[in-house]
């Protein structure tokens, strides 16, 4: 059998592992703490991060980072982290495994997916990205999911084949970039959800918000050189109705309490783990300047969370923009033709 490890020991890392130990395979889930990991040791259970949550005897939870020697690494740190995360294993690693990113992030200031980021840190094995509408709380269960591995084809295959199950569909994708995007950017619109939801609003307009921060998301992710069907695909769509609705979901939640009224710094120690959304929102805005590309929800975000705007007239600004076309690409293609 080929050897498996994890690498974050947190609730989507420990989740992994049981799936991981469900396909047949010895898991080496590594963590940083070795009194946390003797307590998953002893009690079988990530009692902080994934309580209610039995870790199969497949899973070996450990802080020996020799263990990394192997064919599959899945790489589970917030996305902040990955490029220090990826320097630290670096010497552990073995030559042309598998190394699979879980985080769904951007790294701020080069703007580079964390793929790059692993591919610059790592240049000795082959990247692949995991992505799709999947809580830990849900998959540590073995509630049926589906997600999507991107990569080349021979390494998505492989990936494929060591971590599905009946439970855990997997499938594969070729198109890296959109699917790193679709995980990256879905984030902010959960926010945004949770924010209307704290301020009273009702499913119409979470649905607004779901809906037109899609158009977002492909917009921005094509002119990155995504491809526009992977945004309706499993990491983007499927990932922004999970992440927008679930009661799982800490960007929602987050969104929520800052709906209510909390301070930003207020929500993220209550959250009590990392929300990803909050730096993308900054990234994602900083692409669209960038890009000249059109993201009002986006800008809306990035004013509430880090210039102090009301959520009630940023939601007055979006409202009150100027008249649209639906599909406006779409439009102007088919009147000029």
């Amino acid at each position: 059998m080929p050897k498996v490890a994890v690498y974050g020991a947190g609730s989507w890392g420990s989740a992994l592992a049981v799936v991981l130990a469900n396909a047949g395979h010895q898991v080496a889930l590594i963590g940083r703490h070795t009194e946390e990991m003797e307590l998953m040791r002893t009690h079988r259970e990530n009692a902080h991060y994934l309580p209610g949550v039995t870790l199969p005897q497949g899973v070996q939870p450990t802080t020996e980072l020799t263990l990394l020697n192997a064919d599959l690494v899945v790489f589970s740190v917030p996305s902040h982290s990955v490029r220090s995360a990826a320097r630290l294993v670096k010497p552990y690693l073995k030559p042309g495994c598998i190394v699979v990113n879980t985080a769904k992030g951007m790294e701020e200031g080069s703007h580079l997916r964390l793929s790059e980021v692993l591919s610059e840190e790592l240049p000795q094995n082959r990247i692949a990205v995991l992505s799709g509408p999947s809580h830990a709380e849900e998959v540590g269960r073995n509630m049926p999911t589906t997600v999507v591995v991107a990569s080349d084809v021979r390494t998505a295959k492989e990936v494929q084949d060591l971590m599905m199950t009946p439970e855990f569909r997997v499938y594969t994708n070729p198109d890296v970039i959109g699917v790193e995007l679709g995980g990256a950017l879905k984030n902010v619109i959960a926010l945004c959800t949770g924010i209307a939801e704290g301020l009273g609003f009702g499913d119409n307009t979470k649905a607004a918000l779901m809906t037109r921060g899609l158009a977002e998301i492909a917009r921005l992710g094509v002119a990155l050189g995504g491809d526009p069907l992977t945004f309706a695909g499993l990491s983007g769509v499927g990932d922004l109705i999970v992440t927008c609705t679930s009661p799982h979901s800490r960007n929602r939640r987050a969104g929520v309490s800052l709906g209510q009224g909390k301070p930003l710094e207020t929500v993220l120690k209550e959250v009590g783990m990392v929300v990803e959304g909050v730096r993308a929102a900054r990234i994602a805005y900083q692409l669209s300047i960038e890009k000249h590309i059109s993201m009002p929800i986006t800008e809306q975000a990035y004013k509430v969370l880090f210039e102090g705007a009301d959520p009630k007239v940023a939601v007055a600004h979006l409202m009150g923009r100027g008249k649209r076309h639906e599909l406006e690409e779409v439009a102007e293609i088919n009147w000029l033709n």
